[in-house]
């Protein structure tokens, strides 16, 4: 993996991170038929209001912002989302680290557990979170037919 930097994400960073995400979500879109995704009609505006107060994480080669996750807390759940690597970064390790970096800054803030969800189609999205110990809570069947797959993780501070 090359050599990648972490640190917190920052509203001066949201439009960096809608750039990546909307060309990170590009194959979901295709996996799903629909560029009618809130990650890809998402406004700079929206996103710089979630990144108020948030305790997500970039990735950075260099320069280059590779990777972002996005993350708040709601009592002691840390809600995770928006996990987005730059496609030609997938499947590299990045996604790994993001994660483990945002459920640290979660857990130091008292969060007890950690979910996500992502849609039923998202293989690659499934096996990640599964090799990195979230367990299938709930599933949300949606107005599109597909259904969203809650995953949950118990976090220990420290």
């Amino acid at each position: 993996m090359p050599d990648i930097e972490l640190r917190d994400i920052h509203q001066a960073d949201a439009g960096e991170v809608l750039t990546l995400q909307r060309a990170a979500f590009v194959q979901e879109a295709l996996i799903y038929r629909s560029v009618d995704m809130p990650p890809l009609t998402q406004t700079l505006e929206e996103l710089e209001a979630e990144l108020h107060e948030n305790l997500g994480v970039v990735a950075l080669d260099g320069p280059r912002m590779v990777g972002a996750v996005r993350a708040r807390l709601d009592r002691e759940l840390l809600l995770i989302g928006r996990l987005v690597i730059a496609p030609d970064q997938q499947g590299q390790g990045v996604g790994t680290r993001l994660l483990a970096a945002v459920e640290r800054r979660g857990a130091d803030a008292g969060a007890t557990a950690a979910e996500l969800f992502t849609g039923s189609l998202s293989e690659a999205n499934l096996r990640l979170y599964g090799r990195e110990g979230y367990r299938e809570s709930q599933r949300v069947q949606g107005d599109d037919g597909i259904e969203q797959v809650f995953l949950r993780k118990p976090l220990t501070a420290g």
